[in-house]
């Protein structure tokens, strides 16, 4: 059953790469709520098409744009502001993952030096230049209104230091870094900033297809494990948690919302331990 709190009705969300995988799960999850919802895709697509087609007409807008290309997140926010009249929440959960490097690289891990220079560009391009192009074109309409949440879609911390994973481990805990700075950066302004994770490997097109389509503890997650928090993270409930992050998994769904967030919040550190 979706989280339901009376502020997201009518809620106005922009999620990135909505239209499959986890986007798609928490797109869905925030429509049944009653949510306006912006997804948006690399380029039109049939999959796109059909996520739009499972929510309200009335309140579902699809759109193609390479969030690589800062302009594509202008014109997201400048169609968001258009049809709904402002932007309340982005979730930024576009990203490329190791197949662009491998499509063996989950049982056989690449070396940093074999990765093609423009595939590694482009998983840079839209895991961190892209999420912040969003960032970037949603925070004025939020600071104006002094209200907006900015929601970070990030991996485990196993994975960002993981020997093969370079560079989608590395372009997460950028964006993890990213998300700290932004978080202090809109101090006092009412927007928020956190970050989201599944909290394991999850069933996407991140990973090849076939029998090896497992994370490297064994495990699958369901991409529906990411409707756990989204609601709470996306409502009024959530007013002034900033620069936190959340991890899925962890979302305890017989709690109470408060409560399971808490358990799913990771412990705030006051430096970083990467090495």
């Amino acid at each position: 059953m979706s989280y339901r709190h009376s502020s997201l009705d009518g809620r106005v969300v922009i999620v990135t790469g909505g239209a499959r995988g986890l986007g798609k799960e928490m797109a869905l999850e925030l429509s049944e709520a009653g949510a306006n919802l912006v997804i948006t895709g690399s380029a039109g697509s049939a999959a796109l098409d059909e996520t739009a087609a499972l929510m309200p007409a009335d309140r579902t807008l699809a759109l193609a744009a390479d969030v690589a290309d800062p302009q594509a997140g202008e014109s997201v926010a400048a169609a968001t502001i258009a049809r709904f009249r402002r932007i309340d929440v982005l979730v930024n959960n576009a990203g490329r993952g190791m197949r662009l490097i491998s499509e063996t690289f989950n049982t056989k891990p690449t070396k940093f030096w074999e990765a093609d220079p423009q595939s590694w560009k482009s998983i840079i391009d839209i895991n961190v230049n892209g999420t912040f192009n969003m960032a970037r074109a949603v925070a004025p309409d939020m600071i104006a209104r002094g209200f907006g949440k900015i929601i970070n879609v990030s991996t485990s911390d196993q994975t960002m230091v993981r020997r093969g994973y370079s560079p989608y481990g590395p372009s997460k805990a950028a964006l993890e870094a990213a998300s700290r700075v932004w978080a202090q950066d809109l101090e006092g302004t009412g927007v928020d900033v956190n970050v989201y994770l599944p909290g394991g490997a999850a069933d996407t097109d991140l990973l090849p297809p076939g029998p090896a389509k497992k994370g490297a503890d064994g495990n699958l997650l369901s991409p529906a494990i990411m409707r756990r928090g989204i609601g709470w993270l996306c409502s009024d409930a959530s007013n002034g948690v900033t620069g936190a992050r959340f991890i899925a998994r962890l979302w305890d769904e017989s709690l109470d919302a408060e409560t399971a967030a808490a358990g799913a919040r990771s412990q705030h550190v006051e430096r970083p331990s990467i090495m």
